[in-house]
């Protein structure tokens, strides 16, 4: 994968203690594997950041909805809008490939929310949202729907939301001219297993499926289907090594940038981990390379630099980022560079923003 050009790293934070004005503006160092502080952006607190696929646009999760800001070709940024999402401040975005939509997962009220996107990369108006209802386990976390992970499936068909309360992932009829949302089916998890993240492979033929509280990963086949998706799974493979933290919550996942997508990343709280998988683009199966330190507190986030030879942990607890090239031959995690403060990261996402 070609990696000339300027790159720039978005890193989100709580602002409410006053130590961070919301997110955080680095000049990224791919050689090097570091981040370089350049400047804050307020944002009320900026849980979760993710860039629009063609690059020119950054989302942020803030008190007041969803923040938008136009990324300028010098990698500084400019507030496009802001929009109501009739709801309790989210936990995670996605956008569909054509950026036409933004998904909104909520955490504290359960609830998935749709918006349009405007083709200045502005946030538009609610197409559609749905809370979730039911009861979970009798976990302190899992009594009441928790949405946590909510994206478009490949074939634009669907809409899948990960919700770690019920124990489920919810499946949603979702098309570009009814914009409606019709639940047709469910992954139905474990009881305390807690499914938080998912991602796609870039081909759409497989699911990976993280569970905060069981500490695995599931893999999944995806099929389209005319009412219903076809999923079968696979694979079931530990987000931890052979010892780990009684207390550890798999906590981030992230796929590799090569075409192929080589490889998988997952953060451990608790076990202050990060663990490295080999992904078989063919099979989908995923291979444990290595689980090693992170030399922080609670890996909230994983940024893979473009070269895929660094990446750096988003370190919520212990205000840090540090920063590790990775050896795949080797299994190991090697410290690249000093630790940089960042109060309370949430989220980050590196963008190519000139050639």
């Amino acid at each position: 994968m070609a990696t000339k050009g300027k790159y720039m790293a978005y890193v989100g934070s709580y602002s409410y203690t006053g130590k961070a004005k919301g997110i955080t503006v680095y000049d990224v160092d791919v050689d090097k594997g570091i981040f370089k502080e350049r400047c804050e952006v307020e944002v009320d607190n900026s849980s979760y950041v993710i860039a629009s696929h063609d690059g020119k646009t950054l989302y942020s999760i803030a008190d007041e909805g969803v923040v938008a800001f136009r990324i300028l070709s010098n990698g500084s940024l400019s507030r496009l809008n802001s929009a109501k999402i009739k709801g309790m401040r989210g936990c995670h975005l996605s956008t569909d490939a054509k950026d036409k939509y933004v998904f909104v997962s909520g955490f504290h009220d359960g609830k998935a929310t749709i918006l349009r996107l405007r083709r200045d990369g502005g946030v538009g108006e609610i197409v559609d949202g749905v809370f979730h209802k039911g009861l979970g386990s009798v976990a302190d976390r899992n009594f009441r729907p928790h949405v946590t992970c909510c994206r478009r499936t490949p074939d634009n068909k669907y809409v899948m939301a990960a919700d770690s309360g019920l124990d489920q992932v919810k499946i949603y009829r979702f098309g570009s001219k009814d914009e409606h949302l019709v639940q047709v089916d469910a992954i139905r998890c474990d009881l305390e297993s807690a499914p938080r993240h998912f991602r796609f492979s870039e081909d759409g033929r497989f699911i990976y499926l993280m569970y905060e509280q069981k500490n695995v990963i599931d893999v999944y086949t995806y099929e389209s289907g005319d009412r219903v998706p076809v999923i079968e799974k696979i694979q079931t493979i530990p987000t931890t090594g052979k010892k780990c933290n009684a207390l550890t919550a798999a906590c981030c996942m992230r796929l590799s940038k090569d075409e192929e997508q080589k490889y998988l990343f997952c953060g451990n709280a608790g076990d202050e981990t990060v663990s490295v998988y080999k992904r078989d683009k063919d099979t989908g199966l995923l291979e444990q390379l290595c689980c090693l330190p992170i030399s922080g507190e609670y890996p909230k986030d994983i940024a893979i630099f473009p070269d895929n030879k660094h990446i750096a942990s988003i370190n919520h607890e212990s205000d840090s980022i540090t920063f590790f090239s990775v050896d795949y031959e080797k299994g190991l995690l090697v410290m690249s560079s000093n630790a940089i403060p960042c109060n309370e990261p949430n989220c980050c996402v590196i963008v190519k923003v000139s050639d």
